[in-house]
């Protein structure tokens, strides 16, 4: 039997044996828990073809339906933060993000996530909401994973990565199956509140009708309370360094889930012949925000298979759902709902597909524009300001001394304001919550959508060359309705805003050296509209050292294109207009704004200068003028990276150990981000500093545009399964990534936002007594910096402790799991702005009726 055409399986099962095996014969499917399922290592995701996993010729990872069921985590999209270098960034229970290799941000616009090979992201987000619109537990299949640059062969901006979720075939699964899983969740929260319970019901029916047609039904419901987000750390401490007020006394306080205090809130007042940074006062986000949890989703499909070889199907998924979200502000999605229509084909040579995202955002609101209106319409600044001034002179006149004097201004100022809680203050809030406008308002109103078309063809098969040649292509528009405050159409206002793209690509592979040497190349070229075309290569090599023993190399190009919020937003948010980076946007804006950056540094020193060293505020602004910068960044670009890897993966100890390991070198080029600056209202040379220290005096503007950093980058990661005996296995990954340099540094590129080690590993257990299994895990991860245009500083070190026992009934099938993440319940936070997350305590019952 040659070693050629063997293929290497993994035989899991939640009830009997562990192990790994070569086998020549593909096995009949089955889907039952308590017999042994032969998973074979076939994926897709490395190359659009079906391959050996032990033969992919970049990193991927696998999680199949049984090591789902057998890991601690409540459900498979969790299941996937232990995975070999996935980050999971939470800032929000309904709201979690896949990462891997750095540089990641709460809307994670580099890293593709599919349901079969479906991409679910949401049109103006540019990204996917978690697991808000994707399949249940019930209908996994398997998870495949790619780690690092996948544009060659999906375009879509992978330049982080893509994780391809694979449902299960109703052709072959049938049968009726409810979950539900019951859950507690805050237990000894130090934001004070209560346990919560959580509760999630999910429902699959699949069912062939002869063998040319079937369907399949899923329906899923989740109801909790989600994490707070409630730190009190002052974000700009030292707004009033030069007189002393500090920590409680500091009238320039912005909490960091504390809003309508931010930089667009200040004002500089003299106030008993000095400079005072004064900010309103706000609200903190639990004052403002919902976290009731809830989504609806569900799903339906139709098959059809005219011969054995083709199959034709029709999906629709719907997703309606309130959780939180966080960019550059947080935000409460509420009412949201998502749809998807999806038709696809396949055969032995073709598959094509075609699908429509479409996305309303509801009742969504901005939480720092809620708090901001929410002071707004109790007093605007003009009036609140003054009053301020006025009762701080009264209170300094009568002797109290400057610490008192402010905290007097401030409650005079806010005397009569809507406190939280109040039936006024829940009124005002719904009211705010439709008001489509953030400088008067708070309501997030969109609707938009997704078409996309694709189709690749295998060449290779046809000709039968012995050359591996598949060709592709796609097409992809988005379509945004105006709203007047998100969106705009630049160029016809009557119409709907219309953002398309392209691609098409090129796919070889031949084998030699008596088929121990594998070579591919693919070459994918992309267009989007307002750009050039683009060309992303991929050179790979697999070599066969052994039947079990694989090395690898690549190296890939990849781009990514401005999403329709970098390119096109048009919004007005507390004073500050933020703009599209595209020319069509932002005509003139580049040419004439002056950074803030410099202008906050010009600013602190000219209220240094009069409170430490007596001079005028004239002449102060006269001295320091020369450190005012005028913008030098320009329209948006795409961002570019390149990644070379080399990788090793193996079976060995007779088939006890399984190993895979890679190390890459990536640089990344024209980082898409944010500039803040302004444009003063006079055109005269002499008064723009004068401009520029008065707020009342100049434009305020966020701007897309591209950094001036090249950032080189490299890490290893290495993954591990030991199967000890038939009952128990130990598995492991650890992950090493850091910046090796920055180039022309400009402090814009996103942050690497990622700890430098990350680890997980633990022990399985199955049939340990009769039908009983158990997992028992850890989470390590390093402390990181943390960069983001909401907040800057250090994330603390991880670690979390997962548990659960788990018995299976073979008569009824029912499944029993009890378990907990995070159970040690020690509090901590994924992202900095986000909210401090707990143990999570959860008892899941599956009853299947075959």
């Amino acid at each position: 039997m040659g070693y050629v055409k063997k293929m290497l399986c993994v035989i899991a099962c939640s009830s009997t044996t562990l192990t790994l095996v070569a086998q020549d014969k593909q096995p009949e499917q089955t889907d039952t828990s308590h017999k042994v399922h032969v998973l074979q290592e076939i994926v897709i995701s490395a190359s659009r073809l079906q391959e050996k996993q032990l033969t992919a010729p970049v990193s991927i990872s696998k999680l199949s339906n049984a090591q789902i069921q057998q890991t601690a985590a409540p459900g498979f999209f969790d299941a996937i933060g232990s995975m070999k270098g996935v980050h999971m960034i939470v800032p929000s229970m309904g709201f979690k993000i896949i990462n891997t290799r750095g540089f990641s941000n709460t809307t994670n616009v580099r890293f593709v996530q599919m349901i079969d090979n479906i991409d679910n992201q949401t049109p103006h987000i540019g990204a996917p909401i978690a697991n808000a619109l994707s399949p249940g537990d019930l209908d996994i299949d398997h998870v495949e994973m790619v780690q690092g640059v996948a544009s060659a062969l999906y375009g879509m901006n992978a330049t982080n990565g893509l994780v391809n979720f694979t449902t299960k075939d109703p052709f072959t699964t049938q049968g009726f199956s409810i979950q539900q899983q019951v859950a507690v969740n805050h237990v000894n929260d130090p934001n004070d509140v209560s346990a919560r319970l959580y509760n999630e019901t999910n429902i699959r029916w699949a069912k062939a009708l002869g063998t040319k047609w079937a369907f399949k039904i899923n329906a899923g419901y989740n109801r909790g309370y989600d994490w707070v987000a409630d730190n009190r750390n002052d974000l700009f401490p030292n707004g009033n360094a030069t007189t002393n007020l500090m920590g409680a006394d500091n009238p320039a306080y912005d909490a960091v889930n504390g809003y309508g205090n931010e930089s667009s809130n200040r004002k500089t007042l003299t106030l008993g012949g000095k400079n005072y940074v004064v900010a309103r006062t706000g609200y903190y986000e639990r004052d403002v925000a919902d976290y009731n949890l809830q989504n609806v989703k569900g799903d339906m499909s139709l098959y059809f298979r005219p011969t054995a070889n083709a199959q034709l199907s029709y999906t629709y998924r719907t997703a309606f759902l309130n959780n939180t979200y966080q960019r550059s502000n947080r935000f409460r999605l509420q009412d949201y709902l998502l749809q998807q229509h999806i038709v696809q084909f396949k055969n032995s040579l073709l598959q094509a597909r075609a699908y429509i995202t479409s996305e309303n955002t509801g009742h969504s609101y901005n939480l720092r524009s809620m708090a901001e209106t929410m002071d707004l319409n109790f007093k605007d600044n003009n009036k609140w300001f003054a009053d301020y001034t006025n009762a701080f002179n009264t209170a300094y006149a009568s002797k109290q001394d400057v610490a008192a004097a402010h905290h007097a201004a401030r409650d005079a100022a806010d005397y009569g304001r809507l406190e939280p809680g109040t039936e006024a203050f829940k009124d005002k809030l719904k009211q705010l919550q439709e008001i489509n406008n953030w400088d008067i308002g708070a309501a997030l109103k969109v609707k938009a959508h997704l078409v996309h078309t694709e189709g690749s063809f295998d060449l290779g098969k046809l000709l039968h060359t012995g050359l591996g040649l598949q060709v592709g292509a796609d097409f992809r528009d988005y379509i945004i309705v105006p709203d007047g405050n998100y969106f705009i159409n630049p160029t016809d206002s009557g119409h709907n805003l219309n953002y398309t793209s392209y691609g098409f690509f090129v796919h070889a592979s031949k084998r030699l050296l008596h088929d121990k040497l594998q070579l591919s190349a693919v070459l994918r070229a992309t267009g989007y509209e307002y750009f050039n075309l683009k060309w992303n290569p991929r050179l790979t090599a697999v070599y066969e050292l052994t039947r079990n023993d694989f090395v690898r190399f690549s190296y890939q190009n990849g781009y990514r294109f401005p999403s329709i919020f970098e390119g096109f937003s048009n919004i007005n948010s507390g004073g500050v207009k933020r703009v599209g980076g595209l020319k069509v946007m932002s005509n003139g804006v580049f040419e004439n704004t002056w950074l803030k950056s410099s202008i906050d540094e010009f600013t602190a020193a000219v209220n240094k200068d009069v409170n430490t060293q007596g001079v005028s505020q004239a002449a102060a602004i006269e001295k320091n003028k020369g450190i005012l910068k005028h913008n030098t960044y320009n329209y948006i670009q795409p961002e570019q990276m390149h990644s070379f890897e080399v990788g090793y993966r193996t079976i060995m100890l007779n088939s006890r150990l399984s190993v895979d390991i890679d190390f890459y070198y990536n640089f990344y080029s024209n980082f898409i981000a944010q500039i803040e600056g302004s444009i003063p209202n006079t055109t005269d040379s002499a008064l723009i500093p004068a401009s520029l220290y008065d707020k009342n005096k100049q434009a305020r503007y966020r701007l897309w545009t591209n950094s001036k950093t090249l950032v080189h980058n490299y890490g290893t990661e290495i993954d591990l399964l030991y199967l000890i005996d038939g009952h128990y296995s130990l598995f492991g990954n650890a992950s090493y990534q850091t910046l090796k340099r920055t180039n022309t540094n400009d402090g814009l590129e996103d942050g690497f936002n990622i700890p430098k080690w990350m680890a997980n590993g633990g022990i399985r257990g199955t049939n340990v007594y009769k039908n009983l299994g158990f997992s028992l895990s850890g989470r390590y991860q390093s402390n990181f910096y943390y960069q983001s245009f909401l907040i800057n500083g250090n994330v603390p070190a991880v670690f979390n402790a997962d548990a659960m026992v788990q018995y299976v009934f073979n008569k009824p099938s029912l499944t029993v799991k009890v378990g907990a993440t995070n159970f040690l319940n020690h509090y901590y936070y994924s992202i900095l702005g986000g909210p401090q997350i707990g143990g999570f305590y959860y008892t899941t019952l599956t009853y299947s009726l075959k």
